[in-house]
């Protein structure tokens, strides 16, 4: 298969996902957004993070939120992106979810200057699509790809709800596999 074709799977891929979660009633996101957030702190916990990267939830991304608050009151270090112009996350330390400001593309970010560069011992990744195999379908602008590659040590984990898991997500040499995927059945 061309690379042109696999832009061309992702892309009505990624359409097609968003379509669908835009359509997801507010309970059944509500009842997988609780089962997400359980299984998370689970995996956080057993595996002893201390630097948890996460995404902060935008439109009607998995509301991960009751995380990052749990993991803030227990003294865990949240790491937080800045989406960047260039393809690149910008890492910075979150305080609080009251202390945040508004990104490109509709995202949203740790307000400061100071970026965050040690390492990182657990990092959710948000997507649009996700497979068995644990690949992961993003928004398509290569920040998480570029992002991860740096950080081979750390635990990868995918969130997603039941209606976004798919037989194959279409591969491009630069996609990167994850270490695991929390899907809920509901």
């Amino acid at each position: 298969m061309s690379s042109e074709d696999i832009i061309e799977l992702k892309n009505a891929l990624r359409q097609e996902m968003l379509t669908k979660r835009i359509k997801l009633s507010v309970n059944a996101k509500e009842m997988a957004d609780v089962k997400i957030c359980s299984e998370l702190l689970e995996i956080i916990t057993g595996r002893a993070a201390t630097v948890v990267h996460s995404y902060i939830p935008m439109s009607n991304e998995v509301n991960i939120t009751p995380v990052i608050n749990k993991l803030l009151q227990k003294g865990v270090k949240v790491i937080s992106p800045k989406t960047l112009s260039n393809r690149k996350l910008e890492n910075r330390v979150l305080h609080s979810l009251e202390k945040v400001e508004k990104g490109v593309f509709g995202t949203v970010h740790p307000i400061g200057e100071a970026s965050y560069t040690g390492d990182i011992d657990l990092v959710i990744v948000p997507g649009l699509a996700f497979d068995a195999d644990n690949y992961r379908l993003g928004y398509g602008g290569g920040y998480y790809d570029n992002f991860l590659i740096k950080y081979p040590k750390a635990y990868k984990v995918g969130v997603f709800y039941p209606f976004q898991k798919v037989n194959e997500v279409p591969r491009e040499s630069h996609d990167l596999r994850l270490d695991s995927i929390i899907c809920p059945i509901i």
